[in-house]
């Protein structure tokens, strides 16, 4: 059993659904690579959500 967040309202518990409705996501970062294949797309990612 892992424990997950709802993006939505914040709350913690360890089934996928929520109670508003959302799917809780679990809320630990992604491990660290220095062989990053996909973080040229994250950042370009975060820099087009930002704006």
């Amino acid at each position: 059993m892992k424990i997950l967040k709802c993006p939505k309202c914040g709350s913690y518990g360890l089934s996928a659904g929520c109670k508003c409705g959302t799917t809780r996501i679990s809320p630990k970062p992604q491990k660290y690579s220095p062989e990053d294949k996909y973080g040229k797309y994250r950042r370009k990612y975060k820099e087009m959500k930002e704006k």
